[in-house]
């Protein structure tokens, strides 16, 4: 049996029926990683620098020394490691049962070629990307090149709208959570439930594998109208602008509806996590404002303070979306919605854009 080496495309095609070894250090895995890849490291973080530092001051073959001296000691448990992965015996490997994995370190190199030697060895099946992760990173930056067909929705903060996204992918909708895979909420109370956010370059891989499966249906993409920051995170220039290009299907819900909304996600919160979240956006919503929605929090007033912000929001997003507008063309298409409720408005956006889409 040899070892195969396979081009990203087919790369791509497989990890999805196959495990995917990430043999890099733990903080190369820890900083970014292909989504759904193990984390199986060949050195640590610091062998791994002993090793580099010899290869570059020494030699090739004094780094390799080094590097097999580690390697070894823990052969067996690299082999028992991907057993448990992939549910095969060793009895089963003897009675000649095969299973695939997927190999890559940081560039195709020595790394993967140490492990998928020895797995080979061992009697699995395996693959290795060509070029490693550094080819995965190119291909993930080439996707963001690439036009999409977004159906964007729009609408007033507290309207619903990633509720609408998670009905519309129950219904066979094509979605892209963009605030899911940033794990933030897009506001300056984005943070209030201390979800760690990815590195830009995890966020990144992330995306454009959604975009990829997105595009492989061959349906367009339903997609939130984000800023192009969300918490401590970028959108990809290009693709946002690729986004700001497409016409708006802007979720009009009443503000007593979205206020009491706002109330029912928000008002559980830590009055202390409240007050900071507010006082950050203290220069923008004024230190008059700032104040008195404080205020009103202390006196266990959530509605009225809530409704100072919620205003604010509204205020915030109508003029940023009126000036994009006005310098892009960009059509914006009303949906009047009584309240806010994800099915009976989602059912809406869908007739609405069926008719669009007659016309």
């Amino acid at each position: 049996m040899a070892v195969e080496k396979i081009s990203i495309e087919r790369f791509i095609e497989f990890r999805k029926k196959y495990p995917v070894l990430d043999v890099r250090s733990p903080g190369e895995f820890a900083h970014a990683h292909i989504p759904c890849a193990h984390s199986l490291p060949l050195f640590t973080d610091d062998e791994r620098k002993i090793v580099g530092t010899a290869y570059k001051q020494e030699s090739r073959e004094r780094a390799i020394k080094i590097g097999l001296q580690y390697f070894g000691t823990r052969m067996v448990q690299i082999v028992e490691t991907i057993e448990h992965l992939t549910g095969l015996s060793k009895k089963d490997i003897e009675n000649g049962k095969k299973k695939t994995v997927l190999v890559h370190c940081w560039r195709g190199g020595m790394r993967s070629a140490g492990i998928a030697w020895l797995l080979d060895l061992y009697g699995f099946k395996v693959l290795t990307l060509s070029g490693g992760y550094k080819v995965f990173r190119r291909w993930v930056l080439q996707q963001f090149e690439k036009s999409y067909s977004f159906k964007v929705i729009g609408g007033y903060t507290g309207s619903g709208k990633t509720d609408m996204l998670q009905h519309l992918k129950a219904t066979g909708e094509t979605i892209i959570d963009l605030e899911a895979l940033a794990c933030h909420k897009g506001s300056a109370f984005g943070n209030l439930e201390e979800s760690k956010q990815p590195s830009q370059e995890l966020f990144e891989n992330m995306l454009a594998l959604a975009l990829y499966e997105g595009t492989c249906n061959e349906q367009t993409i339903w997609i939130e109208d984000e800023s192009q920051r969300i918490g401590d995170l970028n959108i990809p220039t290009k693709l946002y602008r690729s986004k700001q290009s497409r016409p708006v299907y802007f979720i009009d819900v009443p503000f007593e509806g979205r206020l009491r909304f706002i109330v029912s996600h928000y008002g559980k919160f830590e009055k202390e996590h409240l007050i900071n979240a507010i006082l950050r956006i203290n220069r923008r919503l004024g230190s008059l404002e700032t104040k008195t929605a404080i205020n009103y929090l202390v006196e266990d007033d959530i509605e009225k303070c809530f409704a100072i912000l919620l205003r604010y929001y509204d205020k915030y997003y109508e003029k940023s979306l009126l000036e994009l507008c006005e310098n892009t063309k960009r059509q914006i298409n009303k949906i009047h919605c009584s309240d806010v409720n994800a099915e009976t408005n989602s059912q809406l956006l869908l007739k609405i854009f069926e008719n669009i889409l007659e016309q």
